[in-house]
């Protein structure tokens, strides 16, 4: 049995801390780390596309991060039960033609006892943005503590 703290149920503190803990994971755009904060038979929607279990959640994100270059994300806890969070996103990348874009949305999670998420519901929406227009200027990998968060710039 894997363990993935903070566990359910969740107070407002672990939901936080669990909600950072994935985006960190998500920053690091390696989909195999990824992939193991997952149960084996996790299930996703993801816009309109359905993937259950780690092997297609790994494949799924090496097919976005391919194509999301420069990717960089930030989510804020939206609302927490005892085994579920919400959280609000959005994240910036370009294309290979240069194009970059903000995606915006929300995703439900559902959690085992072990604190592995069992189920993730995503809806997003994204726009072509210009370069200049970029609000997520960190450097690659974990958005630095300082950096402002969702809320700071009205997303």
């Amino acid at each position: 049995m894997v363990m993935r703290p903070p566990v359910p149920p969740f107070t407002r503190a672990s939901a936080i801390e669990k909600v950072r803990i994935a985006e960190d994971a998500w920053n690091s755009r390696d989909p195999a780390r990824v992939a193991l904060a997952y149960t084996p038979d996790s299930q996703w929607r993801n816009r309109a596309e359905f993937i259950t279990g780690r092997s297609e959640i790994e494949a799924f994100l090496t097919r976005k991060w391919t194509r999301e270059i420069d990717y960089r994300l930030l989510k804020e806890l939206w609302a927490f039960t005892d085994n579920r969070i919400s959280v609000r996103f959005a994240y910036e990348f370009h294309d290979d033609s240069g194009t970059w874009f903000r995606a915006y949305g929300n995703e439900n999670w559902e959690f085992d006892a072990e604190g592995l998420m069992r189920r993730r519901i995503a809806s997003i929406n994204e726009h072509p943005i210009a370069e200049l227009s970029r609000k997520f200027l960190w450097p690659l990998g974990r958005r630095p503590d300082d950096h402002p968060g969702l809320s700071d710039f009205g997303f």
